[in-house]
C-alpha cells in the first residue's frame, strides 16, 4: 500500500490550518500527484488578513529595525539548515535541474533575507535644516513606517527566489504579510511557513494562503479592504486586473510583469561568449523567466554564422530528469502551460516561420513522456508584426533576425508593448553606453545576462510592470514615509 499523500496546509496566525477543499499538486516531470493542497476559501483569507492586521498592534509593532534585521538573519540561517529540503521541494514542483535549484533558486532566497537585513540596518533618513521667516532654525526629518498588511502574490517560475524577494523587504520594513503562492508551486512556500514557525516569528506576521486567482484566494486577498499594499509578479493581464482592484481604497502596488525581451548581437562581439550568453538567456529554466530573450537581433555580417552556432548549441542541450549529470533543461511547469507553448509552435508555422531546430516534444520512452517537456526551439524569417515576435511565449524559444544599422535595431527593440530588459553584446563600450540609454526598458545588460546587484533598482515599463524594487527602492515601496518638521 502506498503512503498517503502529503497535505500542504495554509498558515494563519502562527498555526497550520487545513480546509475542506483541496487540489492536487501534479509533477511536471512525470505527471504523478505529489501532494494535496488545502485551498483557502474567502473566510480563511479574511482570517489571514485579520491576523496580519492584529500583528501590527502586537510585539512585532515594537521591533526596532535592528531587531527585524536579526529576525531576517535567523530566517536565512534556518533555510540554510534545511537547504536540501527546499531544493527537493523546488525541483519536485517545477521540474528544473537540481543544480539550478541549488545555485540559483534557494541560494538567492537565502541571500534575499541577508541582503535586506543588512539594508534595513544601514538605511538612513533625510534631514534638512532651514531658517524660518521668524528667524528660528527649523529641522525636518523623515521616518519610515510600515504600510501594515502587505499582500504578496508570487509566481511559479522562480517560486522561492521571487517570493523571498518580496517577503524579505516587507518584513524588514515592519509589515505583516499574507502570501498567495502559485497553485503550481506551493511546496517551498509551505516550507517557508515552517521556517517562520521555527524561528518564533510573532503570530500573524507571516501568513500563507493557498489557492487560485479569480474566485479563489488570489481574488479574495487582493479585494480585501484591510490589505494596505499589494505586490505581484506574474502575467501582465493579471496585473491589470489587480490594479483595477487596488484602485478601490487607493492601495500601493508594485508589479513585475511579462517581457518580450531582446538580445542585440553586434558583429564586433566576442562571438563565442555571445552565443553562450544568448543560449543561456533564451533557454534557462526552459525559457520560463520574464527576463529571457525571445527576440534576438544579429548584425548581418555574422547572422548566418550565429544562427548555425545557436542551432548547434540548442541541439546540444541535455533535457531530462532534474538530477541527471549535465542536464541543462527540465520540464515546463505544467501540462496546461505546455499546451500554451505548443500552441505558439503551431502559430509560428502558420505565420511562415523557418524552423531552425526544435518545435516539438521530446520522447524518452519512460515516465517522462507523461511530463510537460518541450524542445528548445529557434525560429527565423518572421516579420516584426508576427504574433510570435510580439507576444510573450514564456517557453524555450527565440526568433533570430538580422539587422544592419544601430538606428534600425533600436527602433525594432523598442517596438514592443513590453519594456523589461535587453541584453547587448559588443566590444564597443562607447556604442554600448550610447545605445543602452535609448532602449525603453528597465534593465540593460552589456556582455552578460541575469547578473544582479540586489541594491540596484529592478522593474519594467509599459506591460512589463509598475514601480521599482531592489535596494532602497524596495525599502521605499514597503514603507510609508512620514516627514516630521520641528520648530524648536
Amino acid at each position: 500500500m502506498s503512503a498517503p499523500l502529503q497535505l500542504l496546509r495554509n498558515y494563519i496566525s502562527g498555526e497550520f490550518v487545513a480546509s475542506e477543499q483541496t487540489f492536487p499538486n501534479v509533477s511536471p516531470i512525470d505527471g504523478r500527484t505529489l501532494s494535496q493542497v488545502c485551498e483557502a476559501d474567502e473566510a480563511l483569507v479574511a482570517r489571514a488578513v485579520a491576523a496580519a492586521k492584529a500583528a501590527q498592534h502586537g510585539p512585532w509593532g515594537d521591533y526596532s529595525a535592528s531587531q527585524r534585521a536579526a529576525v531576517l538573519q535567523r530566517i536565512a540561517d534556518a533555510i540554510e539548515r534545511r537547504f536540501e529540503d527546499f531544493v527537493a521541494a523546488e525541483v519536485a514542483d517545477t521540474g528544473r535541474p537540481v543544480q539550478q535549484a541549488r545555485t540559483l533558486d534557494i541560494a538567492r532566497g537565502i541571500h534575499n533575507f541577508r541582503t535586506f537585513a543588512e539594508l534595513i540596518n544601514q538605511a538612513g533618513s533625510e534631514c534638512f535644516e532651514m531658517r524660518a521667516a521668524d528667524g528660528n532654525d527649523v529641522f525636518s526629518y523623515s521616518v519610515r513606517k510600515p504600510h501594515g498588511v502587505v499582500a504578496i502574490i508570487s509566481p511559479w517560475n522562480l517560486p522561492m527566489l521571487l517570493m523571498t524577494w518580496k517577503v524579505a523587504p516587507a518584513l524588514a520594513c515592519g509589515n505583516s504579510v499574507v502570501i498567495k503562492p502559485s497553485e503550481d508551486s506551493p511546496s517551498t512556500a509551505t516550507l517557508l511557513a515552517e521556517v517562520m514557525h521555527e524561528v518564533g516569528l510573532p503570530a500573524g506576521v507571516f501568513n500563507l494562503v493557498h489557492g487560485f486567482g479569480p474566485g479563489s484566494a488570489g481574488e479574495f486577498l487582493t479585494r480585501h479592504p484591510d490589505v494596505d499594499a499589494i505586490t505581484f509578479t506574474g502575467e501582465s493581464r493579471t496585473g491589470e486586473t489587480i490594479m483595477k482592484v487596488a484602485a478601490e481604497g487607493i492601495r500601493d502596488v508594485s508589479f513585475e510583469l511579462g517581457g518580450k525581451n531582446a538580445a542585440v548581437v553586434f558583429a564586433d562581439c566576442d562571438f563565442d561568449a555571445a552565443v553562450a550568453g544568448v543560449l543561456r538567456s533564451s533557454f534557462t529554466n526552459s525559457g520560463q523567466v520574464c527576463l529571457c530573450s525571445e527576440r534576438v537581433y544579429v548584425e548581418r555580417p555574422i547572422y548566418e554564422r550565429f544562427v548555425a552556432a545557436m542551432k548547434a548549441g540548442a541541439e546540444a542541450l541535455k533535457i531530462g530528469y532534474p538530477d541527471e549529470d549535465g542536464v541543462n533543461m527540465g520540464s515546463l511547469i505544467s501540462h496546461k502551460h505546455r499546451d500554451k507553448v505548443l500552441g505558439y509552435f503551431e502559430l509560428a508555422r502558420s505565420e511562415g516561420a523557418t524552423l531552425v531546430t526544435g518545435g516539438g516534444v521530446p520522447h524518452f520512452g519512460d515516465e517522462r513522456d507523461n511530463g510537460a517537456y518541450v524542445q528548445p526551439t529557434i525560429w527565423t524569417d518572421l516579420g516584426d508584426d508576427a504574433r510570435c515576435v510580439r507576444e510573450e511565449v514564456f517557453g524555450p524559444v527565440c526568433h533570430i533576425a538580422p539587422f544592419d544599422r544601430d538606428e534600425e535595431v533600436v527602433q525594432r527593440v523598442n517596438d514592443s508593448a513590453y519594456g523589461l530588459a535587453t541584453a547587448l553584446w559588443t566590444r564597443d563600450l562607447k556604442r554600448a553606453h550610447r545605445l543602452s540609454r535609448r532602449f525603453e526598458v528597465g534593465m540593460v545588460w552589456v556582455n552578460t545576462w541575469f547578473l544582479r546587484d540586489l541594491r540596484t533598482p529592478f522593474g519594467g515599463t509599459r506591460l512589463s510592470g509598475l514601480g521599482r524594487e531592489g535596494g532602497r527602492h524596495s525599502l521605499d515601496f514597503y514603507s510609508q514615509i512620514t516627514t516630521i518638521c520641528v520648530n524648536p
